[in-house]
């Protein structure tokens, strides 16, 4: 049985660390996009970071540490990535043509800061080796373990997920349509929830078969922006 201590604690530690990430991204988008935004951006980045290692580390008494990657990890990571692109790219074909629009989103990217096509590629690498790993370490260990104490069982992977999901809908509503919001949002949720259960039902990394879906999604999803006009100036 749950200590009333520990759901104390859990509920505070959730508290500090979901709605970082929704600060952060709406400031960058909608209330100070530029330098303001983006430092704010930054910061909540690295409270995100920073507080779950304390947080497990000098309370939950964890012993943080990495380990090599198996091979069963890195083949649900190429099937899901596979899988993923899939589903991204059909949905973008059928409906985010008419569900965004491309100067508004190149004008919204621009407001945060330079862009041009060497540092979009350095902008993805970060996304595909660094935050991937930050994201699973956060959403699918410290806030589902969190979870887990408030509500045992499946119900703890839906609860992580639906937090994982709050940040996503703000910048999806930045960029695109309410159709593409709603869409979208359930993509993410859906995703947490995948993640999150293959890691308790096959007890896989999930950090690296994350990663590795992330990496053949950008990587494709490169591949195609590369064979199109480009949206992005030098």
């Amino acid at each position: 049985m749950v200590e009333h201590s520990d759901s104390q604690n859990a509920k505070l530690a959730l508290i500090l660390v979901v709605p970082a990430a929704s600060i952060g991204v709406a400031m960058s988008l909608f209330i100070a996009p530029g330098i303001v935004g983006t430092i704010v951006s930054v910061l909540g980045g690295l409270w995100l970071l920073f507080l779950p290692i304390a947080w497990s580390v000098l309370r939950d008494r964890y012993q943080l540490h990495l380990s090599r990657p198996k091979y069963q990890e890195l083949l649900v990571g190429i099937v899901l990535g596979l899988l993923m692109f899939g589903i991204i790219m059909g949905t973008y074909w059928l409906f985010g043509q008419q569900w965004i629009d491309v100067a508004d989103a190149k004008t919204k990217v621009q407001q945060m800061g330079p862009v041009n096509p060497i540092l979009f590629l350095i902008v993805q690498g970060y996304f595909v080796l660094i935050n991937s790993l930050i994201e699973e370490f956060i959403w699918r260990w410290f806030v589902y373990k969190k979870c887990e104490i408030l509500i045992p069982g499946t119900g703890a992977i839906f609860l992580s997920a639906m937090f994982f999901t709050l940040h996503h809908i703000i910048v999806l509503a930045a960029y695109t349509q309410w159709q593409g919001v709603m869409l979208g949002s359930l993509a993410v949720f859906l995703a947490g929830v995948i993640w999150s259960w293959c890691y308790l039902l096959h007890k896989i990394d999930i950090k690296r078969t994350r990663m590795t879906s992330r990496t053949l999604k950008t990587y494709f999803l490169l591949l195609r922006r590369e064979s199109a006009p480009s949206t992005l100036q030098a």
